[in-house]
């Protein structure tokens, strides 16, 4: 019977072999000048990429751009800042009701407030378990998770054991994930997994993406916006190659604008990690901003 280490050499081997071909295979848009695979970013009107995955809150037609509906609909309003007082945790709940994001992203802490100030408004409360390091054990995730839903999350994000992963310790990661998880499912939580892919080669992105997809996550996630770098439409790119159309991606982290943003989506992100939520829906709407945060 094959161990969990030679599954994952292989899906990875097959993986990065179909990338490198379809790169090689690659034919831009009509009418698409772009010779660089920065399509993307630069002609997302043209991009036949568009992505609907598990619990997608956004689907947009070939050829046009988002509604600003449409992108509010995808975006996790995030504050997760240490110093972030209860006044700034409102003001983010009161933006989301405005603007209906899909969530809010926050400290476990602020779970409780938030709950009760989202209540019957359809905005979902996220949360981060393991953050934003990912070091601790799997079982002291799972209890973080838990508590959250009894505080009235139902959207964890977690980090991976990236020391685990750099070590080549697949099973540790696995059963990292999977902890996670259960506890999450059976509180009917979605999970987001955070690979932090700036600190990863791209072998280990994909074997991070096909790991938290075999345990069972609803999302893989790129960054926690604490590490060394943020969401990148090769990284997005990368990600929904492996994971399919079946789970989806969340691009956190420097994502500061609309355009960014349908960069991301394009891509394959399925929903959008940032601060700067309401700078990005009111640019989506047609309005110049200017002077509003980037990404978190």
């Amino acid at each position: 019977m094959a161990t969990l280490e030679q599954i994952v050499e292989e899906i990875t081997r097959e993986v990065l072999l179909r990338l490198n071909e379809a790169e090689r295979t690659a034919v831009p848009p009509s009418g698409c000048n772009c010779q660089d695979g920065s399509c993307a970013q630069h002609c997302s009107d043209k991009v036949h990429q568009v992505i609907q995955a598990g619990a997608t809150r956004l689907t947009a037609t070939l050829g046009t751009h988002p509604t600003s509906e449409r992108v509010a609909h995808a975006i996790d309003h995030t504050l997760l800042k240490a110093d972030a007082s209860q006044e700034q945790i409102a003001q983010l709940c009161y933006e989301a009701r405005k603007y209906q994001f899909a969530s809010v992203c926050i400290n476990p802490a602020h779970v409780k407030l938030a709950a009760q100030l989202l209540k019957d408004s359809g905005v979902k409360v996220c949360t981060v378990v393991g953050f934003p390091l990912g070091a601790t054990p799997g079982t002291v995730k799972a209890y973080e998770t838990q508590q959250a839903i009894r505080d009235g999350a139902t959207e964890i994000d977690m980090v991976i054991n990236i020391g685990a992963l750099k070590s080549q310790d697949y099973r540790t990661v696995l059963e990292d994930i999977g902890a996670v998880v259960r506890a999450a499912h059976a509180g009917n939580a979605l999970v987001k997994v955070i690979i932090e892919a700036a600190l990863l080669s791209d072998e280990e992105k994909v074997i991070a993406c096909q790991l938290a997809k075999v345990a069972g996550a609803d999302f893989v996630k790129t960054s926690t916006g604490f590490g060394p770098g943020g969401a990148t439409v090769p990284d997005v790119t990368l990600m929904r190659q492996v994971v399919g159309p079946g789970v989806g991606i969340k691009a956190a982290g420097g994502v500061g604008s609309y355009e960014t943003a349908q960069a991301m989506m394009a891509a394959g992100a399925t929903r959008i990690g940032a601060s700067a939520g309401v700078k990005i829906v009111r640019e989506a709407a047609g309005e110049q901003v200017v002077g509003s945060k980037s990404g978190y």
